[in-house]
């Protein structure tokens, strides 16, 4: 019951909170053209010339119901511009605190020496897609199962082919699971998660506890912190309903 409770409050705190999503590369590779392209609107420059975006340029988009909040950010190259310095520099910032990243590539060149650069500099676990955008420009479309990343997307950000693709595939890294209803769902925050996710690890443990020959003391330790993090989202969970409530299912030895 609580797993359930679990993903139930996981999807309810994507659809509060949403996900931030960062759009990461070399300059003009299109990333303002698939910021615009997602959005549905003309919110980013968008010019020939490398090193227009300066800054990062928010907006936030709906997919299924998800807020996903786009973050694009300035080429990520070496430069001695003082401005564009600054602006790489919130680039990773950026990076650093967002939930997904997505790396662009230009498909007429694959994953360049300069690619890999970014790809090493990124944090560690990072969740990541790889977006091989201009498409339009390419002759034959590679297909995905032929190239060494499986997970890639091709797309063009100019016609909007591969989009709906990438929308799917956004959904699918974050856990969304799609359902005609919301019923269910509640509005939870992240530390309603961690709490939640505590409790189980404590219920669980204690429950192991019942089928060993162990001291009282370390029984009653885990459900008092189960109860402990319980009560942090309820703020009325007491020791006692929690030990009434195990009880009355469980037939425990003395």
């Amino acid at each position: 019951e609580l797993e359930r409770i679990i993903v139930a409050a996981r999807q309810g705190s994507l659809l509060r909170e949403g996900v931030h999503v960062v759009l990461v590369g070399q300059p003009n590779v299109g990333k303002s053209s698939l910021m615009n392209r997602l959005a549905k609107e003309e919110v980013a420059i968008v010019a020939a010339t490398p090193g227009t975006t300066r800054d990062a340029i928010r907006e936030t988009i709906q997919v299924e119901g998800v807020p996903m909040h786009l973050i694009d950010t300035a080429g990520l190259r070496e430069t001695d511009d003082e401005v564009e310095k600054i602006g790489i520099a919130r680039a990773w910032s950026a990076i650093e605190k967002g939930g997904l990243v997505l790396l662009l590539i230009d498909s007429r060149l694959g994953l360049t020496a300069e690619d890999q650069r970014i790809l090493d500099k990124l944090p560690a676990g990072v969740p990541l897609i790889h977006i091989f955008n201009k498409i339009d420009l390419l002759k034959e479309i590679p297909r995905v199962a032929d190239t060494k990343d499986k997970s890639g997307i091709y797309l063009s950000a100019k016609t909007g082919a591969g989009i709906e693709q990438l929308r799917q595939k956004l959904l699918e890294i974050i856990g969304w699971k799609s359902s005609p209803t919301s019923e269910g769902l509640f509005m939870a925050r992240h530390r309603h998660l961690w709490a939640l996710a505590e409790a189980k690890k404590h219920l669980e443990s204690a429950y192991n506890l019942t089928k060993q020959e162990i001291r009282e003391e370390i029984l009653a330790e885990e459900l008092r912190l189960a109860q402990q993090t319980l009560s942090s989202i309820t703020g009325e969970f007491s020791a006692d309903d929690l030990l009434g409530e195990i009880f009355s299912r469980f037939c425990i030895g003395k």
